[in-house]
């Protein structure tokens, strides 16, 4: 099985070397625990291999994202320009709008520009657009359907749930993705301050830690420290 470099260190020693190609992985996380920030650098990774990427975000628009990764020292300026990567933004405001742009001229994007790696930021708008959890766990079925069917290896980002910070918003992410990491803060015993920490809570078809590691976010991004504890 090949496995795909996520670009971070310490967390593709904690996946066994990466994530397996074509797997979709959600990130979880509150706010500031770098959800953004790791799916940016898991794109910017595959431009940096020559690998066409694509870029969905339903928050940012392409030149707020070329700020954002350029504060970690990421150019992907070359990247659109050469065509290897694909900057989308989808606005939220208008939901049937937002939802034919997802179901119809996402995946034309998709099946023309055939991406090796595609995320997703964050996914939670497009679940909250719909009124009830049964059309969520539909449209997220077509969803992660279409994606698999493009053979990408993708990055989904989600908001936490608000009663348990361990799950996605709707808790329906977690059924339908190969993969769920875990982004959170812990404050340690005896300690004033908090610390970011990152665990593998799912990773269909190969042994990965069952740690929870503390990881910085620096000016080059997410750093995950695979070789350290949390002590609670």
């Amino acid at each position: 099985m090949k496995l795909i470099s996520t670009g971070i260190p310490g967390l593709d020693e904690m996946l066994g070397g990466g994530i397996p190609k074509g797997h979709i992985t959600v990130i979880i996380g509150p706010p500031g625990t770098g959800k953004s920030t790791l799916a940016l650098q898991f794109i910017h990774t595959g431009l940096k291999k020559n690998e066409n990427c694509a870029y969905l975000s339903l928050e940012e628009d392409e030149e707020d994202l070329i700020r954002t990764a350029a504060s970690f020292q990421w150019n992907l300026k070359p990247y659109t320009e050469n065509g290897k990567l694909a900057l989308t933004r989808f606005s939220a405001h208008n939901i049937k709008a937002t939802i034919d742009r997802v179901e119809n001229d996402l995946q034309k994007i998709l099946e023309t520009f055939k991406p090796e790696r595609f995320a997703m930021d964050p996914i939670t708008l497009y679940e909250m657009i719909h009124d009830t959890d049964q059309e969520r766990r539909t449209c997220l079925f077509h969803f992660t359907q279409m994606i698999k069917n493009i053979k990408t290896t993708a990055i989904l980002t989600s908001e936490i749930n608000p009663r348990n910070p361990n799950y996605s918003r709707y808790g329906l992410l977690e059924y339908v993705a190969d993969g769920v990491i875990l982004l959170k803060y812990i404050r340690p015993e005896n300690s004033k301050t908090t610390v970011t920490a990152i665990e593998i809570l799912k990773m269909r078809r190969i042994s990965h830690s069952k740690e929870t590691r503390p990881y910085t976010i620096t000016q080059n991004g997410i750093n995950v420290h695979s070789e350290s504890e949390v002590f609670i």
